[in-house]
């Protein structure tokens, strides 16, 4: 029996497995998910310290004359004590002085030799960057499922940290099946095809993050495949393309079962994409999509993009929409769970036409998708729809009401 939609992402959420753990310097770890909590071992700022350049002064001295012979710069280590009626001179990131109440910027300030005249409007603590008011010691400041990126990187430096416990860059393999394809890279009959599923999967896996393999395609016999098949089950997520509906020599889903695979999806109530396996065979996730190209992209967007997200250790592992609307009517068969691609130019949803299972070209223009259920037949101008995005990460910890 298929599964639904929803119940195929919560089977992906809740079945497939992490990948392992490797400890990396940081550096290399953009992209990355930690797989621990990290927690600040001191306060950041460390110590009180100058927002400006200015004076460090008493708030009591507020629009008088003070004197001011002793300058701080970032870096020292003051040992003077302010005093009444007096400044210190103090630049930016210098550690404040004891006695001192606030800091008045030098464009605040009248100077004369050693004379400073203060302005009235003094504020307690103002202009001082307190210690621990970006990072307090001993709280969590990178969450155990975040994604590192390179703002995340200078968070980690701050505290001294050199090297990050991650989960490892997930391994893929890829091939199709199907006498009548040939690579893009050879001369073809009249009577054959080019690839274009593989070389989509395989880019579209770098892009999210993969080390990815490509695997020559199978011939359409159940030896060929079960060879093709053990040559890459070293790998923790193997996607193939093609031989999983129900023609003379659609071997795909045999194969992978004589070889132990343990369904946990059969197919998948959408459309396009209804022939649509996921298993496993011990830690190896297996993902079988529809040969028709735009029905697998449609699948790999909704399905594998789940899978890599989850094992990748994301906390994030759920798809994210956003509310847009539609910008003129458009009509649709129903009576199934459907996906409309479109352009999205920020403001409104623009359906692709025609857009057909076997299709290329309304793959390379879409911006995203939306879901509509099986009651649908017209979506009209303006309507609010829920765009999960393609071109970008757009996801969320939490479960998603996905259907316009």
């Amino acid at each position: 029996m298929a599964s639904s939609i929803l119940e195929a992402l919560d089977i992906i959420a809740n079945t497939i497995p992490l990948v392992a753990t490797e400890i990396i310097p940081i550096e290399m770890a953009v992209g990355r998910v930690v797989s621990e909590d990290y927690v600040a071992s001191f306060d950041l700022p460390r110590f009180n310290n100058s927002a400006m350049d200015g004076y460090a002064v008493k708030v009591c001295d507020a629009s008088k004359n003070v004197h001011c012979s002793q300058v701080i710069y970032a870096g020292d280590n003051p040992s003077m004590v302010l005093q009444t009626s007096h400044a210190i001179k103090i630049m930016t990131g210098a550690p404040i002085p004891e006695g001192c109440e606030a800091i008045v910027p030098i464009e605040n300030v009248t100077t004369s030799e050693q004379t400073v005249t203060l302005p009235s409007d003094i504020k307690h603590n103002g202009f001082i960057r307190m210690a621990g008011e970006d990072i307090r010691k001993g709280t969590v400041f990178l969450k155990k499922g975040e994604r590192v990126n390179a703002y995340t990187i200078a968070s980690l430096a701050s505290q001294g940290v050199s090297h990050v416990s991650v989960h490892r860059v997930i391994k893929v393999a890829i091939f199709a099946t199907g006498d009548e394809l040939r690579p893009h890279f050879e001369k073809i009959e009249a009577h054959q095809l080019y690839n274009s599923n593989s070389p989509m999967f395989l880019t579209r896996a770098k892009e999210l993050g993969c080390d990815v393999r490509f695997i020559r395609t199978s011939a359409d016999t159940l030896e060929a495949l079960e060879t093709s098949i053990a040559s890459t089950l070293d790998a923790d997520l193997i996607i193939t393309s093609g031989g999983v509906s129900v023609g003379d020599k659609d071997f795909t889903k045999e194969a992978f079962t004589n070889l132990g695979m343990h369904i946990l999806i059969d197919k998948i109530d959408i459309k396009p994409g209804r022939p649509t396996i996921v298993g496993n065979i011990g830690k190896t996730v297996i993902v079988n999509l529809p040969g028709n190209p735009l029905a697998s992209m449609v699948n790999y967007e909704l399905f594998v993009r789940a899978v890599i997200r989850k094992m990748s250790g994301s906390n994030d592992i759920y798809h994210n929409t956003i509310e847009t609307k539609i910008d003129s009517d458009y009509s649709v068969r129903g009576g199934k769970h459907a996906v409309i691609l479109g352009k999205f130019d920020g403001s409104t949803f623009t359906p692709l036409k025609p857009q057909m299972p076997g299709m290329v070209s309304p793959m390379q223009e879409a911006d995203g998708f939306i879901l509509i259920t099986p009651d649908v037949t017209l979506i009209e101008a303006g309507k609010i729809v829920k765009m999960l995005p393609i071109k970008w990460e757009f996801c969320s910890s939490k479960k998603e009401v996905l259907f316009s």
